[in-house]
């Protein structure tokens, strides 16, 4: 493809040409690719100028500087421009001057992880793979089966047993072949690879397939363009395998690249502190990962081993980044601290990262003036219940007007 120079490996460097589907031959599915455009042939067609007369309000507005020959494998369904709300009520609250929320969990199956299903579709569709598969623990399955649905696609979901049932029926209802693996996501992720190896099934999964990463790319996109192409100082997500994290720094940077932004923010990586094997190995100041097995109530980043590692490592150390770890209880603490100063619900994982930006301004790591940008992964409904452990059920009373005056003290 023209737009595309080559793929490179994300730990050693390698180069590849685009019949490589998903790893380096030398580092194995440690050394997931990426995707390297040819900037200068893209800077003719990618300008300031041809976005302000884009009339497409979806990730395919930005179609010169994503991995696609052709339009033919794009879904119907309405995928990016999810808002960014500038918020005002919880930037009194935190005595910050500029804080901004980006809603990903409005998109079609409620979560930042059809960005990058969105791309892997339209790219299995390109190369004629009949059959899809993936491994996740919850918002990449229910994402990849709804848009396979929608495309009438044959795939099949390797879900860890403890995955939220919410997400579960989600697969269901949508018609997948859903694979509820006996063990946490790791097992998941190998018995998926396994498979599709053996029966030659296109692997979706974001953590092998360098093409899932194009299309996450796209929500820094959107937030150079939402904020008229003034860029936070920090972009603070909530991290796992980082794919999410690694492929909107890889946004950024080629938005920068390209001319159309004229700095870069620090990345911000928040993790929970059962499951934060990319915030203990780059404070090490490491290139090596050591496994612990993951706890935490954020199942969508309950990960042991980062399977895009490199790539976020990458990013933090380009960006010069920050690490946060928070706790289950800071995690359910930010649920509700998020919905009543924004209206905005997350589910576990989508407010990992507004629960380290708590924490951040609890320990004074943050400057009044600073601008800060963040990404609500996914929605609260995917998860009651852990949201009604983070409050307090109501009490019944009789449909009396007595008794209603003395359970709100009138």
């Amino acid at each position: 493809m023209k737009k595309i120079k080559h793929l490179r490996c994300s730990k050693c460097g390698k180069n590849f040409g685009e019949e490589v589907l998903y790893h380096c031959d030398e580092c194995g599915t440690e050394g997931t690719l990426e995707v390297v455009y040819d900037l200068d042939f893209i800077k003719t067609k990618l300008t300031k100028e041809y976005l302000k007369n884009n009339n497409r309000k979806d990730l395919w507005r930005y179609m010169p500087i994503l991995p696609l020959k052709e339009e033919r494998g794009i879904t119907p369904l309405q995928v990016g421009w999810t808002p960014l709300y500038k918020a005002e009520r919880l930037e009194k609250f935190l005595n910050l001057e500029n804080i901004y929320i980006k809603d990903d969990g409005r998109n079609p199956t409620a979560s930042f992880k059809d960005r990058a299903t969105a791309v892997g579709i339209a790219k299995a569709i390109e190369l004629d793979k009949k059959i899809i598969c993936a491994a996740s623990t919850g918002n990449a399955a229910s994402s990849l089966s709804g848009f396979a649905a929608c495309m009438g696609i044959e795939n099949y979901i390797f879900v860890p047993a403890g995955a939220p049932e919410a997400k579960i029926t989600q697969l269901l209802i949508y018609g997948s072949k859903v694979i509820l693996v006996d063990g946490d996501y790791d097992k998941a992720f190998d018995f998926c690879l396994k498979a599709a190896e053996e029966f030659g099934w296109y692997n979706r999964s974001c953590a092998i397939n360098p093409y899932l990463v194009e299309g996450k790319k796209t929500a820094a996109f959107e937030i150079c363009e939402q904020l008229d192409f003034k860029i936070p100082d920090k972009l603070i997500m909530s991290v796992g395998d980082g794919c999410s994290i690694a492929g909107v720094w890889k946004g950024f940077k080629e938005f920068y690249e390209l001319g159309l932004i004229d700095r870069l923010p620090q990345m911000v990586s928040v993790q929970a502190e059962g499951a934060n094997p990319v915030n203990r190995t780059y404070r090490k100041n490491s290139r090596e990962f050591d496994y612990k097995t993951p706890s935490t109530i954020a199942d969508s980043i309950s990960v042991g081993i980062p399977r895009n590692g490199y790539k976020v490592l990458n990013a933090l150390n380009e960006s010069r980044g920050l690490t946060v770890d928070v706790s289950d209880e800071e995690i359910l603490s930010a649920m509700k601290t998020l919905a009543r100063y924004t209206g905005v619900f997350g589910e576990p994982a989508g407010v990992t990262g507004f629960a380290g930006l708590l924490k951040l301004v609890e320990e004074g790591s943050i400057n009044k003036a600073e601008s800060v940008a963040l990404i609500v992964s996914g929605n609260g409904l995917k998860d009651v219940k852990s949201a009604m452990k983070a409050v307090q059920k109501p009490e019944k009373i009789k449909p009396d007007l007595g008794e209603l005056r003395k359970y709100i003290n009138i």
